[in-house]
């Protein structure tokens, strides 16, 4: 079982960074350094698909019945709820950065 452990952790790991590569985005936006922004979100992207592909191997083993789940539920729901919570920062990072984008095309916002 240390390898669905493994696989779960990396999971968590990889979708824990791409949300603080999200959340970071969003800073950099708002202060108009938007190529620092594409740079983080490109990267949270990168991580987030990381962790996807992971979870994805997950699915494939406990179907072809390699891994067995049972005692490992929370850990899974948690690893799950970390995929899912990052894949929605994601979505709120490109929203905030479209809006900052044209806050300053307005000037309303520029670089601090």
């Amino acid at each position: 079982m240390e390898n669905f452990e493994t696989i779960l952790f990396q999971i968590i790991s990889y979708v824990g960074s791409a949300r603080s590569s999200y959340i970071e985005a969003i800073g950099h936006a708002r202060s108009g350094d938007f190529d620092k922004s594409d740079e983080l979100m490109k990267c949270g992207k990168d991580q987030f698909n990381e962790g996807h592909h992971a979870h994805m191997e997950l699915i494939q083993k406990s179907a072809s019945g390699e891994l067995d789940i049972d005692n490992y539920q929370l850990l899974l729901m948690h690893a799950e709820d970390q995929l899912m919570s990052a894949e929605a920062f994601g979505i709120l990072a490109e929203e905030f950065m479209e809006l900052y984008k044209i806050l300053n095309d307005k000037g309303i916002i520029g670089k601090a």
